[in-house]
């Protein structure tokens, strides 16, 4: 199937698929901030910290192949720079993509889980990879939640509602959904579901 020959209905329940956002869990949890280029995840993260409801942080993302800025490292710099405490942040800065994100950070992550903290992702709103990668790596943790950001692309950020209309949202959300898909269809990515406030 061509990507214009989608129905309306078949646009929702894709969008409705890789669309990871839960709840805004209340108390304190662990934020896990996936690699990227956009700065959105510092001001969620950065807002959560001053408020006492982020006691560890954990970036993620080696070199960027776009700009050649190390992510992980950039993340922690500006999170520092706007008043963090640099003993809550762990660095991950080696990684080249989602799955390893994840791998990579997998000490710092059961360090989360040791401290009897839930696991919070900020992420891109459709980067359904996102949990299911955490989900698969760390199956021990009993709740996902996800606080994601609409990411900006030629200047327009990418919404649930015009993905479909600009190039880059189109791309990345298909891609998004048929990698999934195909992954918990082959059994690389375990299954999970949205129950209650939480991924599970």
């Amino acid at each position: 199937m061509t990507e214009n020959a989608y129905t309306p209905e078949q646009l929702t329940a894709i969008t409705e698929y890789v669309d990871v956002t839960t709840s805004t869990p209340p108390e304190a949890t662990a934020l896990f901030i996936f690699g990227t280029n956009q700065v959105l995840p510092v001001d969620i993260a950065i807002d959560r910290h001053l408020k006492g409801l982020a006691p560890l942080i954990i970036t993620t993302g080696g070199v960027n192949r776009h700009n050649g800025v190390v992510e992980g490292r950039e993340f922690r710099r500006q999170l520092i720079e706007r008043g963090a405490d640099a003993d809550c942040i762990r660095c991950e800065d080696q990684s080249t993509n989602t799955w390893e994100n994840v791998e990579f950070s997998l000490p710092y992550l059961r360090e989360a889980l040791s401290m009897r903290l839930p696991i919070t992702v900020i992420c891109k709103w459709y980067h359904r990879r996102a949990i299911q990668c955490l989900r698969t790596l760390l199956p021990e943790a009993e709740a996902i939640y996800a606080i994601t950001f609409e990411p900006v692309y030629s200047n327009v950020p990418i919404t649930r509602t015009n993905w479909m209309d600009h190039p880059d949202g189109k791309r990345r959300v298909i891609r998004e959904w048929q990698e999934v898909e195909r992954r918990v269809a082959d059994g690389s990515y375990l299954e999970m579901t949205h129950a209650g406030d939480a991924w599970r």
